[in-house]
C-alpha cells in the first residue's frame, strides 16, 4: 500500500507539472502570435517522450549500472532523433508556419538537452532519496534486531539458566565448566561489541551461533538430538549480523516434547557466495508466547526483505508436527 501511494503521488506531481509547463508555454506563444502553431502539441509530445525515455530507461538501466559509454551513446541517439523531428519531420508548411532559416540549428538541440538534463537530475535525486530511506530503514531494522537479541540473551531467565548450568558443572568439578564460562563471555562480547556493525565476517556469525547452541545444550537434559552441521569453505564472506538467531531461538523454545526430548537439526552449507540455512525442530508442548515468536519470525522475514532484496528465498513450513525453515541467500 505504501508503494502504491508513492507511485500515485509521483504520477500526480508529474501530471500537474507538465500541465503547468504546457499552459505557461502555450500562453506565452498565444500572447506573442495570437494563435498556436499547428505542430505545437506534436513538438511537446516529442519532448515529453524524450524526457520519459531517459527517465524510465536510460538513467536506471544504463547510468545507475555504470554503463556510461552506452548511456552517452543512447543520449546522442535520442538527441539526433529530436533533431530529425524538429528539422525534417515537423519543418513543413503545414506544420511550421515560421521561417525556420532564422532559427539556429543548435536551439532545438539545446532545448531537447534541457529535458534530458532535467529528467536525469530528477531521477538521480529520487534514487538518492530512495537509498537514503532504505539506509535509515536498515539501521532501524538492525537496531530492532539487536534489541530483540539483547533482550533475549541478557534476560534474567537466559542468564539464570546459563549460570545455573555452569554452577552445576562446577559442583560436579566438570572439565566443561571453564569452557562454559568462556562461551558465555564470548556470546556476550559479540552481542555488545560486534552485533552493531553493518557487516560481520560469516565465520564470526557462525561462531556466535555455535556458542549459543553450546549454552542451550547445557540446560537440556536430553540433548543428543540437538545437532548442528556446517559444510563448505568459509573464508572472507560477510553477512549481516544476527540474521539467523531468531530461527534458532524459536527452535529451542518449541523443540522439546512432553517427554522432555529435544529434537533440533541445524544445517548450514556455504558454497562460494551462496549460503543455505536449514533449521528443523519438533513442535513440542510449549505453546506459550507463540504470539511473540510469530512477531520475531515476521521481523526476521521483513529484515531479510530489506537487507537482501531479490537475493534470498525463505520457506517456512509446518508439517507432521515438525517446523522447518529453509533460507538461501547470496552473501555480500
Amino acid at each position: 500500500m505504501g508503494e502504491y501511494i508513492k507511485h500515485r503521488k509521483r504520477f500526480f506531481i508529474h501530471f500537474f507539472t507538465w500541465m503547468f509547463f504546457i499552459s505557461a508555454i502555450s500562453t506565452q506563444i498565444f500572447v506573442e502570435r495570437g494563435s498556436f502553431p499547428s505542430d505545437f502539441l506534436m513538438r511537446v509530445s516529442v519532448k515529453i517522450v524524450t524526457f520519459y525515455v531517459n527517465y524510465l530507461f536510460f538513467v536506471p538501466l544504463l547510468l545507475f549500472r555504470k554503463k556510461f559509454i552506452l548511456f552517452l551513446a543512447s543520449i546522442a541517439v535520442l538527441l539526433s532523433i529530436n533533431f530529425i523531428f524538429d528539422f525534417y519531420v515537423l519543418n513543413r508548411p503545414d506544420f511550421l508556419p515560421l521561417d525556420t532559416d532564422k532559427i539556429p540549428k543548435s536551439l532545438p538541440v539545446l532545448f531537447s538537452s534541457m529535458f534530458i538534463i532535467v529528467s536525469t537530475s530528477i531521477r538521480i535525486y529520487e534514487e538518492w532519496r530512495k537509498n537514503d530511506e532504505t539506509k535509515r530503514e536498515i539501521e532501524a531494522s538492525q537496531n530492532l534486531s539487536e534489541l530483540e537479541a539483547l533482550k533475549s540473551q541478557l534476560s534474567p531467565h537466559f542468564l539464570f539458566n546459563s549460570l545455573n548450568s555452569i554452577y552445576s558443572l562446577t559442583r560436579k568439578k566438570s572439565n566443561d565448566a571453564p569452557e562454559a564460562v568462556i562461551t558465555l563471555s564470548e556470546l556476550m562480547r559479540y552481542m555488545l561489541y560486534q552485533a552493531d556493525d553493518e557487516f560481520v565476517l560469516l565465520q564470526q556469525e557462525l561462531d556466535y551461533i555455535q556458542n549459543y547452541i553450546k549454552l542451550q545444550r547445557l540446560r537440556i537434559a536430553q540433548n543428543e538430538n540437538v545437532k548442528i552441521n556446517i559444510h563448505g569453505t568459509v573464508s572472507s564472506q560477510k553477512v549481516r549480523p544476527l540474521l539467523f538467531i531468531s530461527f534458532i531461538e524459536n527452535a529451542f523454545k518449541y523443540g522439546t516434547d512432553y517427554k522432555g526430548n529435544t529434537d533440533i537439526k541445524i544445517e548450514i552449507k556455504v558454497q562460494g557466495d551462496h549460503l543455505h540455512f536449514l533449521c528443523e525442530n519438533i513442535i513440542g508442548e510449549n505453546t506459550t508466547d507463540k504470539e511473540n515468536s510469530g512477531i520475531g519470525l515476521k521481523n526476521t522475514r521483513d529484515r531479510l526483505e530489506l537487507l537482501y532484496p531479490e537475493r534470498h528465498t525463505l520457506r517456512i513450513t509446518e508439517k507432521d508436527r515438525k517446523f522447518t525453515i529453509n533460507l538461501s541467500l547470496k552473501l555480500d
